[in-house]
């Protein structure tokens, strides 16, 4: 969807691009930053404490984004024995609240700055999006992060979550999933956009 941008209005697909891969990159850092601030050492271990997108960045998950309007970036690897229960739930959260965060930024901008059209544009497209990460992260199934939130919860459960993500077609069943649930998905979506503009008054 974004790729029409592309002829229609270079300037604001070339500043949303950047803008996302830097959204990607701030979801991963923020997992990264936590589990290393929880005293964990294998994220910094794989460089992955950085906000440096190249070190992020999974080629297919962001040509998804552009093309799609979501997608993924390379998973920032942690040992939960490092981390305990709750360690490892803050560390799966830590991502979706970075999001949302940018989400929420994006909204006060448009309320304060002036009403241009690619402010418009560039704001609404990067709060949708960081929404869309946000949300479908937050799906508790297998490789996602409210997997993990759901598998610091449930103990028992989460080490059959586990072991389905270490099947090797784990990925194509949860697409397939995602695909078949993508309208109350995106129902939801919606509504939390919504209430994000709504809370600050857009």
């Amino acid at each position: 969807m974004l790729l029409s941008l592309l002829t229609s209005n270079p300037t604001a697909f070339i500043i949303i691009a950047l803008a996302l891969v830097l959204s990607l990159a701030v979801h991963e850092f923020a997992h990264a930053y936590t589990a290393d601030r929880l005293g964990d050492p294998t994220p910094r271990r794989y460089g992955r404490v950085t906000l440096n997108p190249i070190a992020h960045l999974d080629p297919v998950g962001t040509l998804l984004l552009l093309v799609a309007g979501f997608g993924f970036a390379k998973p920032v690897p942690i040992n939960p024995n490092n981390l305990g229960r709750w360690g490892t739930l803050w560390v799966a959260a830590a991502g979706p609240i970075s999001n949302i965060i940018i989400a929420f930024l994006c909204a006060i901008l448009l309320k304060v700055l002036p009403p241009t059209t690619i402010t418009l544009t560039i704001l609404l497209t990067v709060m949708s999006i960081n929404v869309v990460l946000a949300i479908f992260n937050l799906i508790p199934i297998p490789l996602l992060d409210g997997s993990r939130i759901l598998g610091a919860l449930v103990p028992s459960l989460g080490r059959s979550l586990a072991q389905f993500e270490a099947q090797p077609f784990s990925f194509l069943i949860v697409m397939g999933f995602i695909f078949l649930a993508r309208e109350p998905i995106f129902r939801v979506i919606q509504t939390v956009q919504g209430w994000v503009l709504s809370v600050v008054g857009v």
